[in-house]
């Protein structure tokens, strides 16, 4: 986790490309809300370990993480009903049919996972500079879900998608897809891409390993997302910010000091 000075002004990117959940939807708040009020977990005691909201979301991510490199081509509204089921199996909790309903409903809460508060107003400040897109590990339908519930103000130009690419960051090929499509489609080249995320481990050691203009780290502060040992010396940034708002202001000001015009 290495912060290196920026080669480039923000003025110099014509193109933003997005982790959504963790940097833009507030996925902690959504998953931890969505699992502590399913009726297997909601009925467990409150001496019981999953009600323990850190502890809950250590092992999701833990799951998840797995399951994306076991099932790389795996949908993600399945993958998040499986990591759902795998969170009550590693608790000695039976998967009955009820609980096989709830790891759908589970699912598909993905939509109702909320934006920052900062998110909305951000995007459409960058909107007003760059071309956006998300370049996310979810499935399409998914994410017409989030488009339409707590995005819906935000204009992408573009989605990529791990269900279109077939596998999950931090696979290199999401990146080189990435790139691919940016090119093809809007003529932008890689070191025009400015790639804005939370996940070291996800988005900022691939990027780095990649060759990317150095990126963004959205530093949420948040439970998941590793952040120590091996990535501090493999994932390197140019921008630490604490939220899309903070980034919005420096790019604003970055136009205005160099009289530019988007």
């Amino acid at each position: 986790m290495t912060q290196v000075p920026p080669s480039q002004s923000p003025t110099h990117f014509k193109f933003c490309s997005f982790d959504i959940y963790g940097t833009l939807i507030d996925w902690e708040g959504g998953i931890a809300n969505a699992l502590l009020t399913s009726a297997p977990i909601a009925s467990l005691p409150d001496s019981h370990k999953l009600k323990t909201r850190a502890y809950i979301l250590e092992t999701y991510e833990r799951e998840e993480r797995k399951l994306q490199q076991e099932q790389p081509g795996l949908e993600y509204s399945k993958l998040l009903a499986e990591v759902y089921r795998r969170v009550l199996k590693a608790e000695g909790i039976e998967i009955t049919p009820d609980v096989e309903k709830t790891s759908d409903d589970f699912a598909h809460s993905i939509g109702t996972w909320p934006a920052f508060p900062d998110t909305v107003k951000a995007m459409q400040t960058l909107g007003k500079y760059y071309k956006l897109a998300p370049l996310s590990n979810v499935d399409n339908a998914s994410f017409s879900r989030t488009l339409s519930g707590p995005l819906k103000d935000v204009n992408f130009s573009a989605i990529y998608t791990a269900q279109d690419i077939g596998s999950y960051k931090p696979d290199p090929r999401n990146f080189e897809y990435l790139v691919s499509h940016v090119e093809k489609d809007f003529g932008i080249k890689k070191d025009e891409i400015w790639h804005i995320a939370q996940s070291l481990h996800h988005d900022h050691v691939p990027t780095t390993e990649g060759g990317f203009e150095t990126g963004v780290w959205v530093d949420r502060k948040g439970a998941m997302g590793e952040v120590s040992g091996e990535l501090k010396e493999r994932a390197k940034y140019g921008w630490r910010v604490g939220s899309l708002g903070e980034l919005a202001d420096i790019v604003e000001e970055a136009w205005a000091k160099e009289g530019k015009q988007p």
